[in-house]
């Protein structure tokens, strides 16, 4: 069916004839995009024609309007129809009666309307007092009545938001910056509201206002684009829920792909990613142009007073070869040739990060236009220029990002293009990949006066991440990458063997410190092996540190920390000849000799809770230590189940645990007995810690039987079912018989969830192995954790057996 056979149904058969055209416009495969929302106004228009003539017979000084969404004449299908019944308030009874012609059909469709009805000085008026009511009205479409009625509140409308706009931009600023606190940045979200997070519709619609102002006008190139494709996944989004939601949630995702008719999900994210990119930097161009615009406003009668009404020339201040400050922004001096500088993009990027300023939007575009390639190797100056412009600090996001939106990054690291807004599934990350790349170099420029080469550290926080845009593992094929990007941009041999190790072993020590027994020489012996040298263990130290504060706050703690600077302490030790040797079994304290004599007179479990914090650092006052966690020291008379025990019971009463060791304890002479001493650190997931003398109580019921702590568990679940969300991959055990000669090494990779541990403990308990320490680390909704098993004989499990014993703990989680 024609596009006019449509319309004429429409005509001819009344609210009825709409939804079927409606509906088959919007299943029929042949339109989208444009095109299609185009067709819906149209179509809409013309039914709501139809009913306006039909109620407004013989009425003069009436006219029906589209604002908003509907005026700009893009009807997504769910959309609201955004309508203003303007009147000239001759027969307000009349206006009335016509109204409910009007909007009475749209609601028994099931149709969301936004209407109002009101004369033209009530509309200015109303405008006046509300920014979005003054919003819709700039894009205020003439559908059925008095053209003259509403030609005339067009014109009064925007002369008015001309006039005010010296004071209302502002205003409107401000609102933005609100609404993109609480909604987020669209560019980086995995569940990101479409029109409100920042870059999103929203904000392309205030661009165009801003523009109508006639203060400053948006970076037209790409805008366009960008928006289209926002309304596109909006449109898809609306087709594949059924509902009017700008939400793209994780299970809508793949769908909504599929109805665009992309390769999958990711692809998805980052189309929605560069859109919002653009839509992002135009508004910050923008604004600040606004702002430049305004201060020059106020400033100028005061000049021209001073200069005798003379025209006041713009000061200029050198910053770099070729590259000044005027008026608040980093241009191109007058005699810069970037034509014959191909240096000149990355001096103009660091002189602006170092004097925390914007590049011009000119600037950048010039340079982009005219920028030669740079000979390979880079030249010393050009590697040092981007070795300035990464340890900037913070000031170095927003010229990278004018650098980027111009093509710029991808001109001088052509590997940058498989990271750029590339999504990271991940609840730990905050950033897509190369903003996450950018954040850690940021990070690490606060620690460039912890290591001797700053250089290589900057660069290996550039680029640690950059094998996430090729299949496998990022690290090997990372390691592949920074060999060729930094042999290209002009290091010698040495720091590229340097920096390739950084960046192959960047994860190496959290999860060596987190999940690996820092007593058991091979776990410090193989971190030595692999770092190489005491400088590369200062650099990966910092790195460390860096990109774990650049991925969110799940990624990093003072406990993570302290558990690092504990290890890279040890493989110092190593490196500098000091080889590590078997340990012996320590001396017990005084408080857990204590402990293991009263647990062994009183045949029963004795504990202490004891807080353990850290002392203050530069960023922290003097006098507010962070806490690590509470020190939970447990001595029972050695017996079976002892493990799940003591995890169910922690997990009854809501406490994590963040590491574990459990080990036999030497009593003194002329006590008998055997005692096991747990110590565990743990922090309460919300309110305060329960009492020890509970804690007991409850661990001496776990243990003789009579609490049942599998179905304490399972009724609090019951009571409180967690929510419906994406179905998380499946559990995964695996043996590692490298990582220690002293026992065997059983890592976990599973969904977090209370009383995972205690699930966990239960498996090796009826699997007859000894748990000889615990290493839990949790990292958003993901938990690892590694498990030291033995024998009952204290010898680490034969191959075979562990491999049964990791595959009966993964069909137990699994279940």
């Amino acid at each position: 069916m024609s596009g006019t056979d449509v319309h004429n149904e429409a005509e001819d058969s009344g609210p009825s004839g709409y939804a079927a055209a409606r509906l088959r416009l919007l299943t029929e495969g042949a339109r989208s995009g444009p095109p299609r929302r185009a067709a819906l106004a149209e179509l809409t228009d013309d039914w709501l024609t139809g009913l306006f003539a039909a109620g407004a017979e013989g009425m003069r000084g009436v006219s029906l309007v589209a604002v908003g969404g509907y005026g700009r004449g893009e009807l997504s299908p769910r959309s609201d129809l955004d309508l203003l019944l303007l009147h000239d308030g001759s027969d307000s009874k009349a206006v009335a009666a016509l109204a409910d012609r009007l909007w009475y059909p749209v609601w028994d469709l099931g149709l969301a309307l936004d209407h109002s009805v009101r004369t033209p000085a009530e509309a200015r008026r109303t405008a006046g007092e509300d920014l979005k009511v003054q919003l819709g009205l700039l894009d205020a479409r003439h559908i059925a009545g008095d053209l003259g009625l509403t030609a005339g509140l067009r014109t009064a409308v925007l002369a008015d938001w001309r006039n005010q706009a010296p004071g209302r931009l502002p205003e409107l600023q401000e609102l933005s910056a609100e609404r993109a606190e609480r909604q987020g940045e669209l560019q980086y979200l995995l569940e990101p509201d479409l029109k409100e997070a920042r870059g999103g519709l929203r904000d392309a619609t205030i661009l165009r206002a801003v523009a109508a102002s006639w203060l400053a006008d948006a970076p037209r190139e790409g805008l366009a684009d960008a928006r289209r494709r926002l309304l596109d996944v909006r449109d898809a989004l609306h087709l594949t829920t059924g509902r009017a939601t700008d939400r793209l949630a994780l299970q809508e995702q793949d769908q909504v792909s599929a109805e665009l008719g992309l390769l999958d999900a990711d692809t998805l994210l980052r189309q929605v990613y560069e859109a919002a990119r653009v839509i992002s930097y135009a508004s910050d161009v923008t604004w600040r142009e606004v702002g430049r615009v305004l201060r020059a406003r106020a400033v100028r009668p005061r000049l021209r007073a001073m200069l005798g009404g003379g025209k006041p020339t713009a000061e200029r201040s050198p910053l770099a070869e070729g590259v000044v400050e005027q008026d608040g922004e980093v241009v191109l001096a007058r005699a810069a040739r970037p034509d014959r500088d191909p240096v000149l993009p990355l001096r103009a990027a660091a002189a602006a990060a170092q004097a925390g300023l914007p590049l011009s939007l000119h600037a950048v575009r010039r340079l982009a236009a005219t920028v030669r390639p740079l000979p390979t190797p880079w030249p010393a100056e050009a590697r040092e220029q981007l070795v300035t412009l990464l340890g900037s600090g913070r000031p170095t996001i927003d010229v990278w990002e004018a650098l980027e939106a111009e093509g710029l990054i991808t001109h001088f690291l052509p590997d940058w293009e498989r990271v750029r807004c590339r999504p990271q599934r991940n609840a730990v990350h905050i950033w897509t990949v190369d903003r996450h790349l950018i954040e850690t170099a940021v990070r690490a420029s606060e620690f460039t006066r912890r290591v001797h080469r700053p250089d290589l550290l900057l660069v290996a926080a550039l680029l640690h991440d950059i094998g996430k845009g090729w299949p496998g593992d990022h690290s090997v094929a990372g390691e592949i990458i920074v060999k060729d990007v930094a042999a290209r941009i002009g290091f010698d041999r040495d720091d590229v063997t340097v920096l390739s190790t950084l960046v192959r072993h960047h994860l190496l020590l959290v999860e060596t410190a987190t999940r690996r027994d820092l007593e058991d020489p091979a776990t410090v012996r193989a971190v030595a092996d692999a770092v190489g040298t005491q400088g590369t263990l200062e650099l990966l130290h910092a790195l460390t540190e860096a990109d774990a504060l650049a991925t969110g706050p799940a990624a990093w703690s003072s406990w993570r920390g302290s558990l690092v600077a504990d290890l890279v302490k040890r493989v110092a030790a190593v490196l500098a000849g000091d080889d590590p040797v078997e340990p012996e079994a320590a001396a017990p304290t005084a408080e857990q000799e204590r402990l293991a004599i009263e647990a062994v007179a009183t045949g029963s479990p004795v504990l202490s809770l004891r807080a353990q914090t850290e002392p203050p650092t530069q960023e922290q006052p003097a006098g507010d230590p962070e806490p690590l966690g509470v020190e939970l020291l447990i001595a029972v008379p050695d017996q079976p189940g002892v493990l799940p025990a003591v995890a169910g019971v922690l997990a009854m009463h809501r406490l994590t645990v963040r590491t574990a060791e459990l080990s036999a304890l030497d009593l003194p002479a002329g006590v008998d007995g055997s005692v096991l001493l747990l110590n565990w650190r743990v922090a309460a997931e919300y309110g305060s810690l329960p009492q020890a003398a509970r804690l007991r109580a409850d661990l001496v019921r776990a243990l003789d039987g009579s609490l049942d702590i599998a179905g304490r568990l399972a009724e609090r679940d019951a009571a409180y079912p967690r929510r419906r969300g994406v179905e998380a991959p499946p559990p995964r055990v695996s043996v590692h018989p490298a990582a220690s000669r002293l026992a065997t090494v059983i890592e976990v990779r599973a969904q977090d969830a209370p009383g995972l541990l205690f699930r966990i403990g239960r498996a090796l308990e009826d699997a007859s192995v000894r748990v000889r320490s615990a290493h839990v680390s949790t990292l958003g909704a993901n938990a690892v954790d590694a498990f030291y098993v033995t024998g009952p004989e204290g010898a680490p499990l034969p191959r075979e057996e562990a491999a049964s014993v990791a595959r009966k703990l993964e069909e137990t989680l699994r279940a």
